[in-house]
């Protein structure tokens, strides 16, 4: 009896060694990844801190590095980034609760699941002549806001359909029995009950999401991007009634991405400073994007109450 004892406490003891060599292993490979992004950005600070000002960000590009400036790409970035929302988003969180509270469970329902993982790994430059062929060509969206902002919400498709159904997922099923014992129809627990209580894991796949597409280059120049625009496309919103436009769904655009491909790409070695300040500021704004889906996933589990 003592000796099971004595063999039991070496094995446990061993497993704690275990999980602490496995905890400082885990540890050291994150603070390698995290060192590894601050010595690149801060190489790409060094090398863009000198451009980076208002009149970068408020000038066209230019023949000239020290007169070019990010104000067509950032607004061309911040518009194909609002199609992508409004397309991806609704629509992929409507397809995973169909496909996990509603759609049955058989071969056509497992054949959608295994398409919709592995899309999540499709290289991107597939989606990129996938909409070449659709809606370039197909639709005759050409080579605007539109169909950039469509392309880059089928690349994020699966990526929300995944982590939001995981979400889903992640709801104790107790909570569902619950809405259901009390009368509720389907859509009322799925509405009610099982969306409010997944809003944080839905916002952090979402975001991650957009993460992504805001730094893809290969679809946006297949579907042809403009590398050089010194022009804005018209405002979504005008003084004049109805006072919301569309014409800037079909115009031309450039983004942050294809600039800094096309000031790499130049002889002339000032653009490289212009390059690293472009990348500086993406980084940013993907760290913010971030940032903001960390604090509103805070805000939202700490009001729930399971």
């Amino acid at each position: 009896m003592e000796r099971n004892i004595v063999e039991m406490r070496a094995l446990i003891a061993r497993h704690k060694i275990n999980d602490h060599i496995f905890a400082v292993i885990g540890l050291v490979c994150m603070m390698i990844a995290v060192i590894m992004l601050l010595a690149a950005f801060l190489d790409l600070f060094i090398d863009g801190w000198s451009r980076l000002s208002w009149k970068f960000f408020t000038s066209f590009p230019s023949r000239r590095a020290v007169d070019a400036g990010i104000l067509s790409s950032w607004v061309g970035t911040a518009l194909v980034m609002l199609v992508t929302m409004f397309s991806a988003v609704p629509l992929g969180i409507a397809a995973a609760v169909y496909l996990e509270e509603y759609a049955k469970k058989n071969w056509i329902t497992d054949l959608i699941e295994i398409n919709v993982t592995n899309l999540a790994g499709v290289p991107s430059i597939i989606y990129g002549l996938l909409a070449l062929g659709l809606f370039v060509y197909g639709l005759g969206f050409g080579q605007s806001i539109l169909t950039a902002g469509l392309t880059l919400a089928l690349l994020i498709l699966p990526i929300v359909i995944v982590s939001t159904r995981e979400a889903l997922r992640s709801v104790p099923s107790n909570i569902r029995e619950a809405a259901y014992a009390l009368g509720a129809t389907r859509w009322q627990m799925v509405s009610d009950h099982l969306l409010p209580y997944s809003r944080g894991g839905i916002l952090t796949g979402v975001i991650i999401g957009m993460s992504r597409a805001i730094g893809e280059t290969a679809p946006i120049i297949t579907i042809g991007a403009l590398t050089f625009i010194a022009f804005l496309p018209p405002m979504p919103l005008t003084a004049e009634p109805p006072f919301v436009s569309f014409e800037w769904l079909l115009a031309p655009f450039t983004v942050l991405p294809i600039q800094m491909f096309n000031w790499v790409s130049r002889p002339d070695t000032a653009f490289l400073a212009n390059a690293a300040a472009a990348g500086v500021v993406l980084i940013v704004m993907t760290l913010m994007m971030n940032g903001l889906a960390i604090y509103l996933r805070y805000q939202i589990r700490k009001k729930i109450k399971w």
